[in-house]
């Protein structure tokens, strides 16, 4: 049976570099699905389109916040994205996902995975870092950090949760390869 990882963490919080170590020191291989490979496969013109995904910069508590809004073009995508992720599974790949969870997507993903081994998996930074790092990557819109920071960890039950401003990457896989056994 198959065992998925579910990375769950603002942009910026080091779920990429995470799945990448733990890949290196697992027993049995694991694929790593990102959320942006699947953000990357909708043409251009649905970037800032009502009909893909919009992004709109505002002020909070004095700083930019860039809040995102999808429309169905997106939301197929992340729902064929999620539907991959079971297919994936489906035919015995264990699995490392990151992805980053502003909504109510917990629940198909629990739907869609009840028949494998499913382990929620939170990642935290102070929202100072986080701005940090975003800033640094030089590949993000400064703001989505600040506005993902309070949605992506509401309401949620991890399996294990990890301050990824106190531990490296290695140290945080280490952390997940021997709270599942991997």
């Amino acid at each position: 049976m198959a065992t998925i990882i579910l990375l769950n963490g603002v942009g910026s919080v080091g779920k990429s570099s995470i799945a990448k170590a733990l890949q290196t020191i697992t027993a049995e291989p694991f694929l790593h699905i990102e959320m942006d490979a699947f953000l990357n496969m909708m043409p251009e013109c649905y970037w800032d389109d009502p009909d893909g995904l919009v992004f709109e910069t505002v002020q909070q508590d004095g700083k930019p916040a860039v809040v995102i809004r999808s429309g169905p073009v997106a939301d197929r995508t992340f729902r064929g994205m999620r539907h991959a992720i079971a297919a994936l599974a489906g035919q015995g790949n264990n699995l490392i996902v990151d992805d980053v969870l502003v909504e109510d997507e917990l629940a198909e993903y629990a739907a869609l995975l009840a028949g494998f081994t499913f382990h929620l998996v939170g990642l935290h930074a102070p929202l100072d870092i986080l701005e940090a790092r975003e800033r640094a990557r030089g590949d993000r819109l400064i703001g989505l950090a600040r506005w993902q920071y309070d949605r992506v960890h509401r309401g949620k039950r991890y399996d294990l949760e990890l301050d990824t401003s106190k531990a490296a990457p290695m140290e945080c896989a280490q952390a997940i390869k021997g709270r599942f056994g991997l």
